[in-house]
């Protein structure tokens, strides 16, 4: 171990430099007072818990479903193994033969434990929906350790909530959901829930982030805190100081599957809206803009003339959602829908999913640098309607191969459809190489994608591709913006150097 280093001895300064530097150092204070103070620490939480606690409630779930029973391998007539086989399974009551007994089918059962709150007297339980899953028997135990069947009103996987109704003999000890949005990291919060099946366990913490995405749903936007939270606290209510609920305890991030500081809360102003829904309908009815969109980063910001990376670029229109009539188009960058901000691309579908169906809503966009405001009728989201069918418009005149942008490339023909099981409608530029050296490699463009647009511009031929780079570079472009097209006709952009 090294040896500290000694400190430098201290020198006194003349007692008049010391004065002026004083004086000097008052002036400072005085013209840029500290105004910020670190709030202290709560002397207790236990006024708090003891207020809330009655409403948190432990939930256990069981799912009974059939055992499949294995039977005697079909082996051939004769076979050595034959009655080897029949003997091992016979010992273990799963035989297989002609003069086997009927047996009743095996069932199976498992259980799952975890947490949740109540919300309104009459009954109403809020968990995750991974708590419950598909359950068939699920009761809710109350803090005085008595027991009520529930029932599922409505559950959605992708914030992963559920809402349950239980009919109590009395009104039920509720808390009611707080103000995520205004919440900072190192706001003091508390947790209270069943982890490993220790129901009641109270912990506190900080709100150590905002708005995580941990990649577990188009919807991310995460509360990190450093409150323990363990296997079972999930469903469980996050408070904070008021007694109100802001976040519902979902995941923890752990390399041994106990805490290890990093858990994570769906913020109540993403939970309200699905459960109000759920309880209304019984189910989610989210907006519906009807694109594909994905993230600008600094090169694909300078192409479009944005300034600063921001928005959700549009990749692709579904032809039967609203976007198409509303006038959207593909590379136009939402900058702001229905008064919010979107300030990147994780940023819309949350705030569309939340917007009520069948609204007209303002949509700010920027297309080819300048801003623009259309109107948009929401639609429904639905499964089946994520998919685009997308054409884009191009003249197809097949010509000899170039090279740009570290690319071979080469005009559409029957050859090269068949080479890369391209769609028959697809149309564009065939990139034939890729230069593993390339800008263009390092962006993950393939052999056998097709360029369908350069610059916002389409092409047709290699022709098409090498005059817009050089319009591009004219025009003191660092990167030009390609629409690149996949074999299934599926796009994305991507900007590539040009310098």
């Amino acid at each position: 171990m090294p040896a500290l280093a000694q400190a430098a001895p201290i020198k006194r300064p003349q007692r008049r430099l010391a004065a002026s530097v004083f004086a000097a150092f008052a002036v400072v204070a005085t013209a840029m007072p500290v105004t910020v103070q670190a709030r202290s620490a709560p002397e207790s939480f236990a006024d708090l818990a003891a207020e809330v606690t009655g409403a948190v409630v432990n939930i256990s779930a069981s799912t009974t479903v059939e055992a499949r029973n294995r039977t005697l391998p079909q082996l051939p007539p004769g076979t050595p193994f034959e009655d080897l086989f029949e003997e091992f399974f016979n010992r273990r009551g799963q035989g297989g033969g002609e003069n086997a007994p009927s047996r009743p089918q095996q069932q199976r059962r498992s259980n799952s434990l975890g947490s949740g709150f109540v919300v309104d007297p009459s009954g109403i339980v809020i968990t995750n929906n991974h708590v419950i899953g598909d359950a068939n028997d699920i009761s809710v135990i109350f803090s005085d350790g008595s027991r009520l069947k529930a029932e599922v009103v409505g559950k959605d996987s992708k914030v992963d909530l559920a809402v349950l109704r239980v009919k109590p003999d009395k009104p039920l000890k509720s808390v009611k959901f707080g103000d995520s949005e205004n919440i900072r990291p190192g706001d003091w919060v508390m947790a209270i829930g069943n982890p490993f099946g220790l129901g009641g366990s109270v912990t506190a913490g900080i709100v150590s982030a905002r708005g995580r995405n941990i990649e577990s749903g188009p919807y991310d936007n995460y509360i990190q805190t450093d409150a323990s939270i363990n296997k079972g606290n999930s469903g469980g209510p996050l408070f904070n100081m008021n007694g109100e609920v802001i976040g519902i305890n979902t995941a923890i991030l752990s390399p041994t599957g106990g805490s290890v500081g990093i858990g994570f809360a769906v913020p109540a102003s993403t939970a309200v809206p699905v459960i109000d829904q759920l309880r209304e309908f019984g189910e989610t009815r989210r907006g519906w803009l009807g694109v594909r969109i994905q993230n600008v980063d600094d090169a694909t910001a300078e192409a479009l003339s944005l300034g600063t990376p921001r928005g959700a670029l549009i990749a692709g229109i579904d032809d039967k959602g609203p976007a198409r009539p509303a006038g959207l188009e593909i590379g136009d960058v939402i900058v702001r829908f229905d008064g919010k901000e979107v300030k990147d691309s994780r940023d819309l579908p949350r705030i569309v999913s939340s917007t009520p169906v069948g609204k007209q809503v303002d949509v700010q966009i920027m297309r080819k640098g300048k801003e623009e405001t259309k109107k948009v009728t929401l639609g429904r989201l639905e499964d089946g309607e994520k998919q685009a069918s997308l054409q884009q418009p191009s003249t197809e005149t097949p010509t000899a191969t170039r090279q740009a942008l570290g690319l071979s490339l080469s005009g559409m023909n029957d050859e090269l459809r068949k080479r890369y099981s391209l769609k028959d409608d697809l149309k564009g530029v065939v990139v034939t190489r890729v230069d593993p050296n390339s800008n263009a490699a390092d962006k993950r463009i393939q052999a056998g994608e097709v360029i369908v647009e350069v610059g916002q511009e389409p092409v047709s031929n290699p022709a098409d591709v090498t005059k817009r780079i050089d319009t591009l570079k004219g025009e003191g472009r660092k990167s030009a913006l390609l629409l690149v097209s996949n074999a299934q006709g599926e796009v994305r952009f991507v900007a590539v150097s040009i310098e």
